[in-house]
């Protein structure tokens, strides 16, 4: 489908058909990006979107561990005992 970009002030703009923003599930807000030359618009993903099935493949795979271990403190070596 082709399109034209419109006037908008001193920015550009595309109109887009109703049927193509229904189809892509589009809202009031978008998100833009450039790839490769061509403008990508999509539905904003939430904040940390995934980010819980990421840190449960992660536990599964057993890679959830830290990269490198807390050194202890005097306060740890010297004061603090278990029960």
């Amino acid at each position: 489908m082709k399109a034209r970009l419109i006037r908008i002030g001193n920015s550009r703009g595309v109109r887009l058909p109703k049927p193509v923003i229904a189809e892509a599930g589009l809202e009031e807000d978008v998100e833009l990006q450039v790839r490769r030359g061509a403008v990508v618009i999509s539905s904003p993903r939430a904040p940390r979107a995934g980010w819980a099935e990421a840190a449960r493949r992660m536990h599964e795979a057993g890679d959830d561990q830290p990269l490198v271990m807390p050194t202890p403190t005097r306060f740890e070596e010297d004061e603090w005992h278990w029960r």
